[in-house]
């Protein structure tokens, strides 16, 4: 009998939880961003937007990068801040790329120098009364390649 009550207020507890209106997210552009000694950063603009009236804290950023097929960069952000109250968030994702695989990208490319690309990310925050929750984003497009006047 009261296993039977237990379930019946999961069962309550999920549905609700189901229907809540959760933050969304949207990758809103992909640019070079600096260009090191060991690999070339690109910056992936995320904007956030938080249907609550208070701030969420963002646990973690994790990102992939593909181009062709192949994984070229993965990593994680800990701890990058938190979403406002009932607004948009713009957040920027560094995505850092060993030059080593930007070498072996370079026979895939064509004469304009763009590089085909999927980004994954999983932004996960702290939702109250749920707990972690992974809000998942994906882009594709274009970037390109750095090119000697970037290098100098």
């Amino acid at each position: 009998m009261i296993s039977e009550l237990v379930d019946k207020a999961k069962e309550f507890v999920a549905g609700k939880v189901a229907d809540m209106e959760k933050p969304e997210a949207t990758v809103t552009d992909v640019n070079l961003k600096k260009v090191s000694l060991g690999n070339i950063q690109y910056e992936a603009k995320v904007s956030v937007k938080n249907p609550y009236s208070t701030p969420i804290p963002i646990c973690e950023i994790s990102y992939t990068l593909k181009s062709a097929g192949r994984e070229i960069a993965s990593g994680t952000i800990p701890d990058p801040g938190s979403l406002k109250g009932n607004d948009t968030t713009n957040l920027d994702v560094p995505v850092k790329v060993p030059h080593s695989i930007l070498v072996s990208l370079v026979r895939d490319i064509g004469a304009d120098w763009d590089v085909d690309y999927e980004l994954e990310l999983g932004l996960t925050i702290d939702l109250p009364v749920i707990g972690n929750f992974t809000i998942p984003i994906s882009s594709n497009g274009e970037i390109k390649l750095p090119t000697l006047s970037d290098l100098i």
